[in-house]
């Protein structure tokens, strides 16, 4: 990594201090950091000889390995809750994050790092205890024994048990997320089930869970959407009439093509990205941690952001107003891909994108190490280069009308909503143990 940037800050009047403060941060996760501020012991030597260090490389790969094990483990477990898979990732790697902090030699922190990882998903997904017991067992056999491993790999089951009941209780559960939601009665801008399988609204109680660092889930909610006779509106409803359709003429074979690559879960695609910053850079364990654990805990927060306003506005889907609106309806108009069971505005992808890019912004500036060439398991054979965080971003934006499921304005507003939750949060990872 040639650079820790911060994540600019926009117009919000308190930039200039929230911008120092992740500078600070910025710095802090670059050069190691210190004790974390959620407890103030160290079971390793902290300030001991460092001559016992691993082969040049060898954190980066350990750190890679337990990356596929929690993505091995979280698919393994099937939440269907967007949320529910990311804060198994954000538990866990927090824990983690603050197991290697406790102190320095390599063979504490790799025991701690690998034991708080094993614990906190072993909790979360239990059917997966033979699978983890092996990356453990593995992880283990390369550190020499002794007394800093045994700390090691106490630290590591201290800091998982912590954070464990640190979260318990926190709402992220499928059975919490999918509280049930009676939809107001029908009406030109209320959100109705829509085809093909016009089943209820889901992940209503999303926006009742306990963020991580927001200091209450409506502090981002951007302002209503467009009226329904606004220019904005229209526009945005003409576009997505014509661009969304599955037999449109208008989108281009390329715009179809960055339609089904982008429905993939926001996960499949980031978890590439992110993936790729912890391959193509050269840090220590630590902050290979704190990155992953970053990441993750936005991007809760965010997904939280944006449930919260879309269940105030309750706003319809294109598919709705396009077949029952006063402009111009065509009953029989469908989208290219299926549209969520959920309202409209404001965009869960879009959402998500903007609090990525702002994290991933913050870990190695606006470039990608490397050109980033991602797969879809929506588009299979298809590949999309990235080499700008903000490529993904736009893609986005564009590839969730081009799908006929949101528009463009629902989109826009989210990415910015995402930006904000990610400003805010980076600069306060510290009250997390970060």
């Amino acid at each position: 990594m040639k650079h820790l940037s911060t994540f600019p800050l926009g117009r919000r009047r308190d930039a200039l201090l929230a911008l120092l403060a992740t500078a600070v941060l910025g710095l802090f996760l670059l050069n190691g950091g210190s004790a974390s501020a959620h407890h103030g012991h160290s079971r390793g030597n902290h300030h001991g000889p460092s001559h016992d260090r691993p082969p040049t490389g060898s954190d980066r790969a350990l750190a890679l390995q337990w990356f596929d094990t929690t993505q091995a483990t979280v698919t393994a477990a099937g939440f269907p809750q967007p949320v529910t898979q990311t804060r198994t990732w954000a538990v866990s790697w927090l824990a983690a994050a603050r197991a290697v902090q406790d102190g320095s030699p390599w063979t504490f922190q790799r025991a701690a790092f690998a034991s708080a990882l094993h614990d906190t998903l072993l909790a979360q997904v239990p059917s997966q205890q033979p699978q983890l017991d092996a990356a453990l067992a593995a992880t283990l056999a390369g550190i020499p024994d002794g007394h800093r491993k045994s700390r090691g790999i106490e630290a590591g089951q201290d800091e998982a048990a912590a954070v464990l009941a640190e979260r318990a209780g926190d709402g992220l559960d499928t059975a919490s997320v999918e509280k049930p939601f009676t939809p107001p009665p029908p009406a030109p801008g209320v959100w109705q089930p829509t085809p093909p399988t016009f089943g209820p609204a889901v992940r209503y109680g999303q926006k009742d869970g306990r963020a991580f660092l927001l200091a209450s889930n409506d502090q981002f909610r951007p302002g209503p959407p467009p009226a329904l006779d606004s220019p904005q509106f229209l526009a945005a409803l003409a576009e997505v009439r014509a661009y969304g359709q599955d037999t449109s003429s208008v989108r281009t074979p390329a715009q179809t093509d960055t339609a089904k690559f982008i429905v993939q879960d926001s996960y499949a695609l980031y978890g590439q990205a992110l993936r790729e910053v912890l391959e193509d850079t050269h840090h220590s364990l630590d902050w290979d941690a704190r990155a992953v654990a970053a990441f993750h805990v936005v991007s809760v927060d965010a997904q939280i952001a944006i449930h919260e306003a879309k269940y105030v506005y309750v706003f319809w889907r294109p598919v709705t107003a396009i077949r029952t609106g006063s402009v111009d309806p065509d009953p029989t108009w469908t989208p290219l891909l299926a549209t969520p069971r959920h309202p409209e505005y404001p965009s869960g992808h879009a959402g998500y994108a903007g609090a990525a890019e702002g994290v991933l912004t913050w870990l190695t500036g606006p470039w990608a190490p490397q050109p980033l060439d991602a797969t879809s398991v929506t588009d299979p054979g298809s590949v999309h280069t990235y080499t700008r965080w903000s490529q993904i971003t736009d893609e986005t934006i564009d590839g969730r009308v081009w799908e006929g499921v949101h528009y463009r304005f629902s989109d826009e507003t989210a990415a910015k909503v995402g930006k904000q939750v990610a400003a805010w949060d980076l600069p306060r990872l510290y009250k997390l143990g970060l």
